[in-house]
């Protein structure tokens, strides 16, 4: 998907994800985690790359049988990605929220949340972002679905 980078599409790019997570089988709290990471991604091109300018955003997705990728890219400014890490530094939990630096915490979330992480920043940025499926637990839930529940593989 091509879409303008403003905020209002990155709603628009949380549901589509998130539809595809679910076909796949995702729990809900890993869709979640993928929707906020996602988010995230594309909030920092909408805040970051195009300094009020306009320009677009691009969202890929890779679905296979054991993970789901997803790529956000745009081809705004680039940054250092260690300048930023340095610049943020490690979270230190014994502080209180309110000490914590602003900014920086889109990265931190979306290396927490997902399995893995890959950001190339050549011309613009585009960041990879992989969460595994868990086919085990998935397979082991497939009969405590409620009676109420439609049948997904005849949608």
């Amino acid at each position: 998907m091509k879409l303008p980078a403003k905020p209002e599409y990155v709603g628009v790019i949380r549901l589509t994800i998130s539809g595809i997570a679910n076909r796949l089988g995702y729990s809900y709290d890993e869709i979640e985690d993928i929707k906020i990471a996602v988010a995230e991604a594309c909030t920092n091109v909408v805040d970051h790359a195009y300094n009020d300018e306009g320009g677009q955003m691009t969202v890929g997705c890779g679905v296979y049988p054991d993970r789901l990728e997803v790529m956000v890219a745009d081809r705004g400014q680039s940054f250092s990605l260690e300048k930023s890490r340095g610049d943020f530094g490690p979270v230190n939990t014994n502080k209180p929220i309110a000490d914590l630096k602003e900014g920086g915490l889109g990265l931190f979330l979306i290396e927490t949340l997902m399995d893995k992480v890959e950001i190339r920043n050549d011309i613009g940025v585009i960041v990879v972002m992989t969460k595994f499926l868990q086919r085990g637990e998935v397979e082991q839930n497939v009969g405590r679905f409620s009676a109420t529940t439609t049948d997904r593989q005849s949608n």
